[in-house]
């Protein structure tokens, strides 16, 4: 087995609703995959918020109650929470429900996302260019290749982030006028709810029940060195950085929070988990098969469209090369392959980045190739579950 010393494996689901299937179908396999990676050894089950799309997680509170309730060790929780259209008290009730029923299991990630892009959609429809909004498309730069890790160029958002079907659904998603509290402050309440320390602006406490002194455990998620890793730093949180988004900026998200970091009662050192996308079959060219539709998918979001249904490699046709540039950096950075060939750069990106945990999320066609894909990486990987022969 290339890895020697592994750190911990944790499983990020999407709920993929794949071509030919049903958003029914896609949750009734999540439960049975979470069932698997319990057995075979990963840490976490963490699922994602999204909504108007091919993928079934949009209601993550819903969805790790369901999955704790068919579990009995594993962690379960959401990676993460959309600030940008919840409320830091209605979080703080749900994850409190959540671990009131299974108690020292949840995980409560926190995301800036969906504040993040309806600032950009403001800034973009008003004209303003400011980077705090993310409005600004990064400066380019060339792909590198850093101690064996791709690096890719980053990808301009600001395109999709203006695009009248991500409007809509932001719009959707809120009351009419509703603006969203700054992310740290939101951050700030929902701690001071989990502490019972909260008060309003004219001091008034308010108690959460359930969710008072609930034993979930706190994530800040980021894709830059942006707000969400200073802010996970100075508050002595963990830290989600996700390569499988973002890349490009991986890296220096990961560095910006270790700066920043001051032990907390929460922490006494920094602890980083970093995302990959990752396919594993038996052998390279299987993987290869499996993994052939990923670029499609990718593009369907990267267009503007949102997440189609996972298409299926025997009907579709490949990428055309237009097709092709717009996802390119979410290609070169899949990790696709046999066992060692994953483990090898899952490895890889551990050592650039020294995480502490990696969360992998694998999305096939179909649902049996995404379980032998978990499997074989668990066994790969030498998890507690499934020691490599």
């Amino acid at each position: 087995m290339a890895v020697t010393n592994p750190v911990p494996l944790s499983v990020l689901d999407l709920s993929p609703v794949s071509e030919g299937s049903t958003a029914a179908q896609a949750l009734r396999n999540t439960v049975d995959l979470a069932r698997r990676a319990e057995e075979w050894g990963y840490r976490r089950y963490w699922v994602a918020e999204h909504h108007f799309v091919a993928v079934a997680s949009s209601s993550p509170a819903v969805l790790i109650g369901a999955i704790a309730a068919a579990t009995t060790t594993i962690r379960v929780g959401a990676a993460a929470v959309q600030l940008g259209h919840n409320t830091a008290a209605g979080v703080v009730e749900a994850f409190g429900t959540l671990d009131a029923l299974h108690p020292g299991r949840i995980d409560l990630g926190l995301g800036r996302s969906g504040q993040r892009r309806a600032e950009a959609l403001q800034a973009t429809a008003s004209g303003v260019q400011d980077p705090a909004f993310g409005a600004e498309d990064p400066a380019p730069r060339a792909t590198e290749i850093r101690d064996g890790l791709v690096i890719p160029a980053p990808f301009p958002t600001s395109k999709l982030l203006a695009s009248p079907r991500l409007g809509a659904a932001f719009a959707a998603l809120q009351q009419p006028g509703a603006q969203s509290p700054d992310f740290d402050r939101q951050v700030g309440d929902i701690l001071a709810y989990l502490d019972g320390t909260y008060r309003d602006g004219d001091g008034i406490e308010l108690h959460a029940h359930p969710g008072e002194n609930a034993d979930v455990e706190v994530w800040v998620f980021g894709s830059s060195a942006g707000p969400s890793a200073s802010l996970a730093g100075r508050l002595g949180l963990p830290f989600g950085a996700n390569y499988h988004v973002s890349p490009s900026s991986t890296v220096d998200a990961v560095e910006a929070y270790r700066a920043a970091f001051t032990p907390s009662r929460f922490l006494d050192a920094p602890y980083v988990v970093v995302s990959a996308d990752a396919v594993v079959a038996d052998d390279d060219a299987s993987a290869r098969d499996l993994a052939s539709t990923f670029g499609h998918w990718a593009h369907s979001i990267r267009s503007g469209r949102g997440a189609a249904p996972y298409p299926d490699p025997a009907t579709t046709p490949p990428l055309t090369d237009d097709e092709r540039a717009l996802v390119d950096d979410r290609l070169v950075t899949q990790f696709v392959g046999a066992p060692s060939t994953v483990a090898d750069r899952l490895d890889t990106l551990r050592r650039v980045t020294g995480a502490d945990e990696l969360v992998v999320t694998s999305v096939t066609h179909r649902h049996e190739d995404r379980l032998r894909s978990y499997e074989l990486l668990a066994r790969e990987w030498g998890l507690a579950g499934l020691r490599a022969a």
